[in-house]
């Protein structure tokens, strides 16, 4: 084993381009689609068409009445009013659906008919029963028809001859009513390609297993073989081996016999217990053809093939696993599908705020969309009336390659070039969307963040009302809405010149709704001595004396940030530097140990079982550009803070209406 370490752990350090690694890996796999095979097409949805679909009937495939009536000559009937209805004869018989007609209509003459019905010979037009009387075996028409009325014509819909369907469709119930229609019950189909899933690591256990320390659920399993769905392939899931280069090998080969595509996930560094692509090397014809790319995220990618099948190893943390699935593994299922090239969907936008990168590498910046509105300054009145300004600005989602949630959250990607250091906040970029539709929130919320928040986005969604929630900050958010790009702003920002929270910062065509009270203090471990009895400053004062004693940050620009810089007074203790983005961040790293103490809202502390220190009650409202305040996602949200129920459930999770 450690031969094969030293002998491939170079390979990492030849870093190649994004497109190179493609064509490399492209170029060493079998891209045909797979074999066809029949199947019925009560099975078919979903699947992609291997063949071109001709119809061998007409349909309908009979001159068919649309309404029930009477088969006329439409020549009889020119003249016909409600004044003046001309007469004609009434055959003794009626056309029922499924009936071949056994008579003739002959000028002067008419029959019933259902809807549905064979028109009889003679007969171009069907009279609605509405606009008809009959006395005994004489038809009343009081409304002339053309040639044609109130008939399909066979052949209409569609004719013998004609191609109906084209292979490469994907088989979705508009389809397969078209198959029915003309008779087939079974289709040719490409077989699904077999992915073979397989995640590496001593840290992982299955979701649903007992947590332990220091190891974490793997979610890469399950996000991959859903990504494999979407795409029409079927996965085959291995479960997890830990770091043991013979159970690797031994899966490995079990994945090689049994799939057309091979996906590990993790152990694809360059470290000491990443033995995935130490295994991998092992493969030939070619084996390996890039270990390295010059992309963020999704650096460490081992992208190798034998016997024209292809082996990737994908990097263990969930954001960069995923995006490089869809960058490198996903057209290559498309193409083993049958499917063409997926069409990229992009939008402009503006970016919202600086970003810098990585010389050397091409970044692929997951973003946030939402529409930007300006302020306006019309009556209040007149504010539903306003009109958008028709472009979008990107957010980065900036969780790091390591979030479950930063892909599931994106609206798309920005690709910034590897000879790009600084995209400026403002610049425009071009945004390429992870889905073919954009749909924007009916309600978008920037800001800092709270549990009230959360709740009442829940109750919101019940509704029918979708919500976005980016958590940036206090700042950040009465940015946003200063510039129109959200509906609403959570903040809690003290004025020091006042004393007074949120209100002195409004400007004209903004609007402050009112929130709720709540308590921030320090939160800590229950039976710490360093903290308890003392008050919140004397608890900070003695916790930056002991260099032992370390805090858990928030993150700049957020109201709670602010109420911790004036806390400490300049003074940076340890754990300063580590910024975590909510109160439920900072009380996780409290109660696992990773720190001492931070600062947090006292409901916090309480569901997650900390004792508190109270500091400092805050008022945390939210700010409404003008407008946008009529807008019914907004009143549906004021609607929720008046009702007493809600006011009640807030007051049980220590937030406090006035």
């Amino acid at each position: 084993m450690d031969t094969i370490a030293m002998t491939h752990q170079d390979q990492f350090l030849d870093v190649i381009d994004r497109d190179e690694a493609e064509r490399r890996f492209q170029g060493a796999l079998s891209l045909d689609p797979l074999p066809t095979e029949p199947i019925p097409i009560a099975q078919a949805l979903g699947r992609v068409l291997a063949e071109s679909i001709v119809a061998t009937v007409d349909v309908p495939g009979f001159d068919r009445s649309n309404v029930d009536g009477f088969a006329v000559r439409s020549a009889d009937t020119i003249g016909a009013d409600e004044e003046r209805p001309l007469r004609l004869r009434l055959l003794p018989t009626q056309i029922d659906t499924g009936q071949i007609p056994q008579c003739e209509v002959t000028a002067g003459t008419s029959v019933a008919i259902a809807t549905g019905g064979m028109l009889p010979r003679g007969a171009d037009a069907v009279v609605m029963v509405e606009h008809t009387d009959t006395e005994g075996e004489t038809l009343l028409v009081r409304k002339s028809v053309a040639g044609g009325a109130g008939l399909t014509f066979a052949g209409t819909d569609i004719a013998a001859g004609e191609t109906v369907l084209h292979a490469g469709r994907v088989l979705t119930s508009r389809e397969t009513g078209v198959l029915a229609a003309v008779g087939r019950n079974t289709v040719q189909v490409h077989r699904r390609p077999r992915v073979a899933i397989l995640s590496t690591g001593n840290e992982l256990i299955a979701p649903g297993e007992a947590m332990r320390p220091g190891l974490v659920y793997d979610s890469n399993q399950q996000i991959l073989a859903d990504a494999v769905r979407e795409l029409g392939g079927e996965p085959v899931s291995l479960g997890i081996v830990g770091d043991n280069v013979e159970q690797l090998r031994k899966h490995l080969r079990i994945a090689l016999d049994s799939a057309d595509l091979v996906l590990l996930s993790g152990g694809t560094s360059k470290g000491q217990g990443d033995l995935s692509y130490r295994v991998v090397a092992e493969l030939t014809d070619p084996g390996i053809v890039a270990h390295g790319v010059a992309l963020k995220p999704g650096k460490p990618i081992c992208l190798a093939a034998t016997g024209g099948r292809g082996v990737v190893i994908l990097p263990g943390f969930p954001t960069s696993a995923i995006f490089t699935f869809h960058e490198f593994v996903a057209p290559v299922i498309r193409r083993l599908a049958g499917l063409p090239t997926a069409a990229k969907a992009t939008v402009a936008a503006r970016l919202a705020v600086k970003v810098n990168s990585e010389i050397g590498r091409t970044e692929y910046l997951l973003v946030g969309l939402v529409e930007q509105q300006s302020i306006s300054h019309a009556p209040r009145e007149d504010q539903h009336h306003a009109e958008r300004d028709g472009y979008y600005v990107a957010y980065p989602m900036g969780k790091g390659s390591g979030s479950v949630t930063t892909f599931s959250q994106a609206d798309g990607f920005v690709t910034i070039g590897r000879h790009v250091e600084i995209v400026p906040a403002g610049a425009t970029v071009e945004v390429q969307l992870l889905s073919r539709e954009l749909r924007i929130a009916d309600l978008v919320v920037i800001g800092s963040h709270c549990v009230g928040l959360d709740y009442l986005l829940g109750l919101l969604e019940q509704q029918g009302i979708t919500t976005r929630f980016l958590a940036v900050g206090s700042t950040t958010g009465l940015a946003a809405a200063e510039r129109g790009e959200c509906d609403i702003a959570g903040i809690h920002l003290l004025d020091p010149k006042t004393g007074e929270y949120n209100r002195p910062f409004l400007k004209p065509g903004l609007s402050l709704i009112r929130g709720y009270a709540r308590k921030q203090g320090i939160v800590f471990r229950r039976g710490d001595d360093r903290f308890e009895g003392r008050t919140a400053t004397e608890a900070v004062a003695a916790a930056c004396d002991d260099p032992a004693c370390t805090m858990v940050n928030r993150n700049q620009g957020s109201g709670t940030r602010i109420l911790i810089d004036q806390l400490l007074a300049g003074r940076h203790p340890a754990g300063y530097a580590v910024q975590a983005r909510s109160h439920n961040a900072v009380a996780a790293a409290v109660v696992q140990g990773r720190a001492d103490w931070g600062v947090a809202i006292s409901s916090v502390a309480e569901s997650a079982e900390l004792d508190f220190l109270p500091y400092k009650d805050e008022q945390y409202d939210f700010m409404v550009p003008d407008s946008r305040r009529q807008r019914p996602a907004v009143k549906a949200f004021e609607r929720l803070l008046a009702e007493p129920t809600i006011r009640e459930e807030l007051s049980v999770r220590g937030l406090r209406m006035e």
